[in-house]
């Protein structure tokens, strides 16, 4: 294609209010104030989340599988493109180099954007689909996008990790991690953060 790409950075990831059991992903353009809200499923919120909060899991999850796959056979993902949107279903796809040969391979939005994060490369999008699904938030202040992908979560009320010490949430954060419960691991990360501020 040879519209002008967009390129957009990870805003923020947080519960769905329309849909039970998924997540809100909010990707945010560079240099605008567009917001693309992209609903995903809870398996692979995670393993952005993961990958945002900075954790490593004892054993690799699918996508850090197809990170190594990847290295191992000399392919290295240079950019996702979010090329379509239609009948509110966003497709992606990875431009990966092998050889100095570039191959574009078709991919779940989520999946695309949980492996831009593990081989630190950029994701892009058109002006037709921004203008298609792009949204202005405005709570009435300044927030930028951060490019490093930490993100702004929001979580349901009546939160029980409150009343724990940052010693039992340590501990917990721990065990979480060696029991491969990412989701809870996540949330108790997200409270020793918002305690440290």
């Amino acid at each position: 294609m040879n519209k002008k790409k967009i390129r957009l950075n990870i805003l923020g990831l947080s519960y769905s209010q329309t849909q039970s059991g998924a997540y809100a992903l909010v990707l945010a353009e560079e240099e605008g104030e567009r917001r693309i809200p992209i609903i995903i499923g809870g398996v692979e919120a995670q393993s952005i989340a993961i990958k945002l909060e900075g954790l490593e899991p004892p054993r690799p999850l699918t996508h850090d599988l197809f990170l190594n796959f990847a290295r191992a056979f000399h392919i290295e993902l240079q950019e996702v493109v979010i090329y379509k949107l239609e009948e509110g279903i966003f497709y992606s796809e990875l431009v990966c180099i092998k050889n100095n040969d570039t191959l574009r391979i078709d991919s779940r939005t989520s999946d695309a954007v949980a492996l831009a994060l593990r081989f630190n490369c950029p994701i892009f999008t058109y002006e037709e689909i921004l203008s298609k699904a792009g949204i202005v938030l405005d709570f009435g202040d300044t927030k930028e996008p951060v490019p490093s992908g930490k993100p702004t979560t929001t979580k349901p009320s009546g939160n029980p990790l409150a009343s724990k010490s940052l010693d039992e949430l340590q501990v917990m954060l721990n065990e979480a991690v060696d029991a491969e419960n990412y989701e809870k691991a996540s949330e108790i990360r997200d409270e020793i953060k918002r305690r440290e501020k």
